[in-house]
C-alpha cells in the first residue's frame, strides 16, 4: 500500500512545511501550522471539459467592451463597474450576520435570469422561510442546491446552464480529490480553482461567499484573492443600520467606487442619496458639531463629525474615536497645541461620525478640527456650514482633490458656505455657495468664531 503523502499548512498565510513547525515562518504566526493530505486521487473526475485553446499572436486577438450582465441593484453595479462581467468570478467577504447572504438572495429573487443559488450552510426550507421575509415577488428561474460536494455542483451546473452562479460559502465546499477536511487551505484551494475553470470555460459568472478571520481578512490561502476577478468587503457597524461595499479589487472596474445599503425588516434597501440621511435634523444649534465634505471614489457625500472635550478627571487625558484613525487625532491634536495654541493636552477629547461610517478621507480633517475648536469653547458652528480640507504638520490647510464635486454636493444640499484651502483650484463658475478659503488654523478659527 503506497504511503499518503501529507504537508502542513499555514492556516493564516496558507505556507506549506514537509514537518511541524510551532511558528509559521512566512506570517509569523503560532500554532496555524494544521497536517492535510495533499495526494490526489488517480482518477481525475473530469467535467469541465478538454479546454481547446492555442497559442495566438497579441496583434489577432479582438478587442471589444466586455459584455456585462445588469443586476437589480444600482449600487452593486456602481461598485462593481457597470454590472457583472460574463465568466467573472467575484468574491464577498464580510463579518458574520452583517447581510451577505441576504445580498446575494435578493439578487438572486429579484433579477429576471436563471440563478443558482449554492448553499452549504442552510436547508433549503431556511432558504425559503428567509426568501419569503425578503420580498413577495420571487424569480421563478432561481434554483435552489443544498450541497458541499464541489463535483456534484459542477455537473448540475453544466446541466442546468445558470446565467449566474451563486455560492455560499467557499469554506464549506470541499473535493473528492483531496482528503482533508472542508475549509482546510488545500480545499479552498482546490474547489475554487475547479470554479474558475468551470466559469471561464462556460462564460457564466459565479459568485462566492467568503468568511473572514478575526482580523477582518478573508479566510483561506491569499492566493484565493490573487485568482478570482473581484474582492468585495461588506462591512458596517452591526450596531447602525448601514452597510458599506468595496470593492478591494477589481479587473474590470475601478476600486474607489462605493455602495451604501440600509439594513430593513425587508432585507438590505439601496441608500440612493446618503447624506441627507447621514445628517442629522436639529432643533437647535449644538456645539461640537460640523459636517465634512468627503469623497468615497467618485461619490461625493456629506458626513457629521461630533466631537466632546472636556477636563481631564484621571491623570492620563483620554483620545477617543469611532468611526476616525485613532493615531490621525492624536495628530491634529498635537498641531493644534503645537501650531495654534490651544491646550488641549490635559483635556479629554472623544470624536464621533456619525450613522457608523468609516472613512481615511484627509478631507475630513478641516471638519474634525472644527467641531474639536467647537466644543472646547462650548459655541456652535452654523449647521448651514461645511468643511473639506487636509491639516498638515505646521498647521497649515492643504487642498483636497476633486473639490469641485465636493462643492455641488454641498450646494445641491443647500448648504450656505463651504470652508476649504485657499489654494485649492476652482474654475470661474459661479455657484450658489459660499466658498471660504483658509491658510492657516488661527485664521480659520477667527472666521469660524
Amino acid at each position: 500500500m503506497a504511503k499518503i503523502k501529507t504537508a502542513y499548512y499555514c492556516q493564516n498565510c496558507g505556507s506549506q512545511y514537509s514537518q511541524w513547525h510551532g511558528q509559521c515562518k512566512n506570517c509569523g504566526e503560532w500554532n496555524t501550522l494544521v497536517e492535510e493530505i495533499v495526494e490526489k486521487k488517480s482518477s481525475h473526475y473530469d467535467i469541465i471539459g478538454s479546454g481547446k485553446q492555442k497559442i495566438i499572436n497579441i496583434t489577432e486577438v479582438e478587442t471589444g467592451k466586455e459584455q456585462r450582465l445588469k443586476t437589480i441593484s444600482e449600487e452593486l453595479n456602481r461598485v462593481l463597474g457597470g454590472g457583472i462581467v460574463l465568466g467573472s468570478v467575484i468574491l464577498i467577504g464580510g463579518e458574520p450576520g452583517i447581510g451577505k447572504s441576504t445580498l446575494l438572495l435578493q439578487l438572486a429573487l429579484k433579477m429576471k435570469k436563471k440563478i443558482l443559488y449554492v448553499s452549504g450552510e442552510e436547508s433549503a426550507s431556511q432558504i425559503k422561510m428567509r426568501a419569503d421575509r425578503l420580498t413577495d415577488v420571487q424569480n421563478p428561474n432561481c434554483f435552489l442546491y443544498t450541497e458541499t460536494s464541489v463535483e456534484k455542483i459542477l455537473k448540475e451546473a453544466k446541466n442546468l446552464q445558470p446565467d449566474v452562479m451563486i455560492v455560499d460559502s467557499i469554506q464549506t465546499l470541499q473535493s473528492q480529490l483531496i482528503e482533508s477536511s472542508p475549509g482546510t487551505i488545500s480545499q479552498i484551494r482546490e474547489c475554487s480553482n475547479e470554479l474558475i475553470k468551470f466559469a471561464k470555460e462556460n462564460n457564466i459568472p459565479i459568485i462566492l461567499v467568503g468568511h473572514i478571520t478575526k482580523d477582518g481578512q478573508i479566510a483561506g490561502p491569499k492566493v484565493l484573492e490573487h485568482m478570482v476577478d473581484v474582492v468585495l468587503n461588506f462591512d458596517g457597524d452591526r450596531n447602525h443600520l448601514f452597510r458599506l461595499l468595496r470593492a478591494q479589487k477589481n479587473r474590470f472596474g475601478s476600486t474607489q467606487e462605493i455602495g451604501i445599503y440600509e439594513m430593513v425588516t425587508q432585507g438590505l434597501k439601496e441608500i440612493k442619496n446618503p447624506s441627507e440621511i447621514l445628517i442629522t435634523k436639529k432643533f437647535e444649534e449644538l456645539s461640537g458639531n460640523a459636517v465634512a465634505v468627503t469623497l468615497e471614489g467618485n461619490r461625493p457625500m456629506l458626513l457629521e463629525i461630533q466631537a466632546l472635550v472636556s477636563s481631564a478627571v484621571y491623570g492620563t487625558p483620554q483620545r477617543s474615536s469611532t468611526g476616525f484613525d485613532s493615531k490621525r487625532l492624536n495628530m491634529l491634536l498635537a498641531v493644534l497645541e503645537k501650531r495654534a495654541g490651544f491646550m488641549l493636552g490635559a483635556k479629554d477629547v472623544f470624536l464621533n461620525i456619525t450613522g457608523g461610517i468609516k472613512t481615511d478621507d484627509p478631507a475630513l480633517d478641516l471638519a474634525v478640527i472644527a467641531a474639536i475648536l467647537s466644543s472646547n469653547e462650548d459655541l456652535a458652528i452654523s449647521e448651514k456650514y461645511c468643511f473639506a480640507g487636509e491639516i498638515g504638520l505646521s498647521g497649515e490647510i492643504r487642498p483636497v482633490p476633486q473639490i469641485e464635486q465636493r462643492i455641488s454636493e454641498a450646494e445641491k444640499l443647500g448648504y450656505d458656505k463651504i470652508f476649504i484651502s485657499k489654494q485649492s483650484k476652482i474654475s470661474k463658475k459661479n455657484y450658489g455657495i459660499a466658498i471660504e478659503g483658509v491658510n492657516k488654523i488661527e485664521e480659520f478659527h477667527e472666521k469660524i468664531f
